[in-house]
């Protein structure tokens, strides 16, 4: 029976300089890509930021930063259309700002 080893057997023979840049390729392998959001999406996001601000309503934001799609769930804290940012307050307590152009969705958080 053959046992192949895949790359392991092959970087003995690679110089240290091949190996990183095996590493880095596979590191942005993984990386995911930004998707593009049409209007009657930013229309239902913008309308959801409004009804949290009136309504003081708990919501979840999904952004692209570093490459990764992240979530962060809290209250609305402001929204400046002109800055194009908005601001959650996180459970801890906590503020985060995120930058309008990296939103890729917003939804209601779900109630227990």
């Amino acid at each position: 029976m053959i046992r192949d080893r895949g790359r392991i057997k092959w970087t003995a023979m690679m110089l240290p300089e091949h190996v990183k840049m095996l590493r880095d390729w596979a590191k942005e392998e993984a990386w995911e890509q930004p998707q593009v959001i049409d209007e009657q999406k930013w229309e239902l996001m913008n309308a959801t930021i409004v009804e949290a601000q009136q309504l003081e309503k708990a919501i979840v934001v999904h952004f692209y930063t570093n490459h990764h799609i992240e979530t962060v769930s809290g209250m609305l804290r402001s929204f400046d259309p002109i800055a194009g940012e908005i601001q959650i307050i996180e459970l801890p307590g906590t503020i985060q700002s995120i930058r309008c152009n990296e939103i890729t969705d917003i939804e209601w958080m779900e109630e227990e």
